[in-house]
């Protein structure tokens, strides 16, 4: 309610409007970069409560709490128009994108930074799925999710999971607090089209079926990734990628074979495990299928991804985010809308046609009868 009031107010001042758009977007770099270096002192400042080698961390730190209050100060102040900013910014971009009448949507994008609560997750154990999730509060440490979870699993045979979340699609968006802007423009085109999608079918059924929602939150992952590029390329073109250069005569040259050995393909890793505990499970070996999971978590972590927990509660939350490869394993629903996407000409078209079905069936007729327009 107090960031939907600040919305409100900030609008009605509107101290945007009178800045240039190389203004606007050097206040939103300033404004990340203030971000980073709160996170570095906040880091720091936990370091030395956890070094042992640091007796008084109270005094050894009082220099740096001084510094970040003074640093969340400032960006308290910086805040509203930051996110104005980024807000007008991502709308211009779905404007052009053929969302919206006359530059307004509905509903308006608005997005709020701030620390985001926890996800519990809950599925059964002998399958993936999301039967249950509730919201936590923000800062639980990795000991209080582990007893969280496991209070819920001594109480019911499930499988629980406690996560951090990027974003939700509250009203405004509550964004993660982040310094990267290829994040922050991804995850606010993302949520935005949740609130889009909540005045149409796909978005009224969200938890009505699991393939409602995998289909749903694919869609919100294609529209943020597309809209959030555009707003990179268009408005902070040194964060975006950089396009393969073609050769000489005009086509794009042939990849260089690699040098070194391919590195460890996370999704294609993370594809496969799903794969196999979805075949333990559907022969009714629950405990095989969560040993494996076990022994896969400690290969991704040798391999640089900390993950704390693989069980089916993982893949039920991370499987619905089906636009790439990965925990959806063999699910058809993310390459189907996929396919309807590429079969579209154009991003509103497909969020148009999308956003009126409910069902793998539903889906799997519209995709046919987009390819057969093509």
């Amino acid at each position: 309610t107090s960031a939907f009031l600040v919305k409100v107010m900030h609008g009605l001042v509107a101290p945007q409007r009178y800045m240039t758009e190389t203004a606007r977007r050097d206040f939103v770099v300033n404004y990340l970069h203030l971000v980073s270096e709160i996170g570095q002192l906040e880091s720091e400042i936990r370091r030395a409560y956890t070094d042992p080698a640091v007796e008084e961390p109270d005094a050894a730190t009082i220099l740096l709490r001084t510094r970040l209050a003074e640093l969340r100060a400032t960006q308290q102040g910086r805040q509203p128009l930051a996110e104005a900013i980024l807000e007008e910014q991502v709308s211009s971009v779905l404007s052009q994108a053929g969302f919206g009448q006359l530059g307004q949507h509905i509903p308006p994008v608005a997005s709020h930074f701030t620390p985001l609560p926890l996800l519990l997750v809950v599925s059964p154990r002998d399958r993936i799925e999301n039967v249950y999730s509730r919201s936590l509060e923000h800062g639980l440490d990795a000991a209080e999710m582990e007893s969280v979870e496991e209070r819920v699993e001594s109480v019911a045979d499930v499988s629980s999971l406690v996560t951090p979340i990027g974003g939700m699609a509250a009203y405004p968006a509550m964004l993660l607090e982040t310094s990267s802007i290829d994040f922050v423009t991804t995850v606010a085109a993302h949520e935005w089209t949740h609130h889009y999608l909540t005045f149409r079918p796909l978005g009224w059924n969200y938890d009505a079926s699991g393939d409602a929602r995998t289909i749903n939150e694919t869609v919100a992952s294609i529209v943020g990734k597309e809209i959030g590029l555009a707003v990179l390329v268009r408005y902070y073109p040194e964060f975006a990628p950089a396009a393969p250069a073609p050769d000489d005569a005009g086509v794009p040259a042939e990849p260089a074979p690699p040098s070194e050995p391919p590195v460890f393909d996370f999704r294609a890793e993370m594809r496969q495990t799903r794969v196999q505990v979805d075949a333990l499970l559907a022969q009714g070996q629950i405990k095989q299928a969560e040993a494996y999971m076990e022994e896969r978590r400690k290969v991704f972590v040798a391999n640089g991804y900390a993950i704390r927990k693989l069980n089916q509660a993982y893949f039920a939350f991370h499987g619905a985010y089906a636009d790439e490869p990965g925990a959806a394993g063999e699910d058809r629903i993310g390459p189907m809308v996929n396919a309807l996407r590429a079969a579209s000409p154009n991003l509103h078209t497909f969020v148009s046609q999308i956003a009126g079905i409910t069902t793998r069936t539903e889906l799997e007729a519209l995709l046919a009868e987009g390819q057969a327009d093509t």
